[in-house]
């Protein structure tokens, strides 16, 4: 990797959070010319002057710029500064490594309470019985799916839950907790003589 990989990644993630910073800073004062105190189109008006005068900015900018060509380069600079000091405050890349999901055995939990007394639930249970919780709002199957995958729980491609037919579904089997996390229950008195 390069030695100007990081101060790259710092400035282009930075300048996207300035971005962002700005353009929210910009609808807010926009929002602000709102009144309350008229209905209709009259309530609206202090917005559309707002607009207007934002635009009339840009413009004048434009027009400056075109005949003032050096004056991009403090523009850029003041930009790339705010980008680096905004690049500063994002995480780590070695955040990324860290794990954002919920933990395995907090999955397993979930599942065997979606399953109830059954031998298997089908995924479209488990994602009404997630979404009912205020989790995994627009997700599809295919999310959920995709999800479960990635943290080694096998999902089946033909599961019978509930009495309904075949679809994709998890198997109580396969929520074991693994040997590793599995208290040892041999008989050890046996062995340790």
């Amino acid at each position: 990797m390069s030695r100007l990989a990081h101060p790259a990644g710092r400035i282009a993630s930075g300048s996207a959070l300035t971005a962002q910073r700005l353009a929210r800073r910009t609808a807010a004062w926009v929002r602000r010319g709102r009144r309350d105190d008229l209905t209709g189109v009259k309530a609206a008006l202090g917005c559309w002057l707002r607009l207007g005068l934002l635009a009339l900015g840009l413009y004048l900018l434009w027009r400056l710029i075109r005949a003032v060509p050096n004056l991009l380069w403090p523009l850029t600079a003041g930009w790339l500064i705010a980008s680096w000091r905004a690049g500063r405050k994002t995480p780590a890349p070695a955040a990324e490594d860290a794990p954002t999901g919920p933990d395995v055995e907090a999955v397993r939990t979930l599942l065997l309470e979606a399953m109830g007394e059954g031998d298997a639930v089908h995924l479209s249970t488990v994602l009404a019985h997630l979404q009912k919780r205020g989790h995994g709002e627009g997700w599809r199957v295919g999310d959920l799916r995709a999800r479960l995958e990635a943290l080694n729980i096998p999902v089946h491609p033909k599961v019978k839950a509930g009495g309904k037919g075949p679809t994709r579904g998890v198997r109580r089997a396969d929520l074991a907790p693994s040997p590793a996390t599995t208290p040892e229950t041999s008989t050890a008195p046996s062995t340790a003589a």
